[in-house]
């Protein structure tokens, strides 16, 4: 496959050995990650490229309940642990308690005032934060190369419906009220997405469709999880801004407090969470922008995803105006790539109305210079979208697979 990969370097020398192999055997490898430890919440650290880092604690653990046949116990006890505050089901593998112990634990920087503002923006901006998870970060998964080969050829690829509703079920649960209280469910949904990843990283490298596509050894790196970061709280404020909506400083940093936390608690090292507005986008810009790109798996995600709205299509959600929307959101190039059609009406009226619309609910405008039913065309679809992705999202039970997607 071309790069270093992490076998080679356990074969260099062991557990100790990878950052020996990483230093010894790639040098060039190392220097291509330039981004600096000193612009994140940790403040420093080792510097190491993340695309050869991937979860030290988890991915040893969760391969070794895979492969002693612990799972199906493992999994029928979490589906009981529901809420952030609630005790750890009693049965569970001891090395696996401990673990979760350790991984559901907020870290020292950990603000409870903040996490308090991000409640007031969330109720604020719901219906734009609901749009754009669904569109401008669930349809650029899509054009995330690694990420959509993962998603495809995993368990997850066998049932799209059920995997985009545990993707939701994250977005759902950062935006509720109580998201990082006792009684809510942010840490329980990021600690199970933990032991998915390691599952995933366990699993797909025994996929032979997946070593046919891939250009990696080992899915889902410690990069590929800030891709996949960038392409949610990054992107959507990137749009937020674009929109003009009025944010005050205090609950544009709270929000993204809310997701630094989110990151730290899916195993992403605090090295690599970017500590401000501005790392994040330097960030971005090394890590995200250059790898888009389209694969025949993502336009075939991308494809399940515009005909998510047909099940409650009430004449306002349709593949045309959710296609119009995806391209208006991440562009034509994007939209090209997904193979998406031009819908002229619907482009029109976004290209035209969009941000008239969002001035008028933001209170910047006091008339809306459009027909009125074309601004109610464009709240019900705000209220609708967000109905699509998030509506059944707090039954969703996540668990640890233990095949790869049967069909390929």
């Amino acid at each position: 496959m071309g790069e270093l990969s992490r076998r080679d370097m356990l074969k260099a020398g062991g557990a100790l050995g990878t950052l020996g192999a990483l230093g010894i055997a790639a040098p060039a490898q190392a220097r291509v990650w330039t981004w600096s430890p000193s612009g994140s919440v940790a403040g420093a650290g080792a510097g190491l490229d993340p695309r050869w880092v991937w979860d030290e604690e988890a991915d040893p653990l969760v391969a070794s309940l895979i492969d002693r046949g612990d799972v199906p116990r493992v999994n029928a006890l979490l589906r009981t642990w529901t809420k952030n505050g609630q005790p750890l089901p009693d049965g569970l593998p001891a090395d696996l308690r401990d673990f979760m112990e350790r991984a559901r634990r907020l870290p020292p920087w950990a603000d409870r005032g903040k996490l308090a503002t991000a409640v007031a923006f969330n109720d604020k901006r719901g219906l734009y934060l609901g749009v754009l998870y669904g569109f401008a970060s669930g349809m650029m998964s899509t054009v995330i190369p690694k990420e959509a080969r993962a998603v495809y050829y995993s368990q997850g690829g066998a049932d799209m419906k059920d995997r985009i509703s545990k993707t939701a079920k994250l977005g759902y649960d950062i935006g509720s009220r109580k998201a990082y209280d006792a009684d809510g469910e942010m840490i329980v949904t990021c600690v199970k997405t933990r032991l998915v990843h390691a599952a995933v990283r366990h699993l797909l490298p025994k996929s032979p469709y997946w070593q046919k596509s891939a250009d990696e050894e080992i899915p889902i790196s410690q990069a590929d999880m800030m891709v996949t970061w960038h392409s949610l709280p990054t992107t959507v404020m990137k749009n937020l801004t674009a929109w003009k909506v009025p944010i005050p400083a205090g609950e544009s940093a709270a929000f993204l407090h809310s997701w630094q936390l989110a990151a730290h608690l899916l195993g992403i090292k605090d090295e690599y969470i970017p500590a401000s507005w501005e790392e994040a986008d330097s960030q971005a810009r090394q890590v995200l922008d250059p790898v888009l790109a389209p694969t025949p798996e993502g336009v075939k995600l991308a494809d399940i995803l515009l005909n998510l709205g047909a099940a409650i299509d009430a004449g306002i959600l349709s593949k045309r105006v959710l296609g119009a929307f995806t391209r208006f959101l991440l562009g034509d190039q994007i939209a090209e790539w997904l193979k998406i059609s031009r819908y002229p009406f619907w482009d029109g009226i976004l290209d035209t109305f969009w941000e008239p619309f969002i001035a008028v609910r933001e209170g910047v405008l006091e008339r809306f210079p459009g027909a009125g039913n074309t601004y109610w065309l464009f709240d019900e679809l705000l209220r609708k979208v967000v109905l699509v992705y998030l509506s059944e999202a707090r039954r969703i039970s996540i668990e640890i697979p233990l095949t790869n997607n049967p069909e390929h």
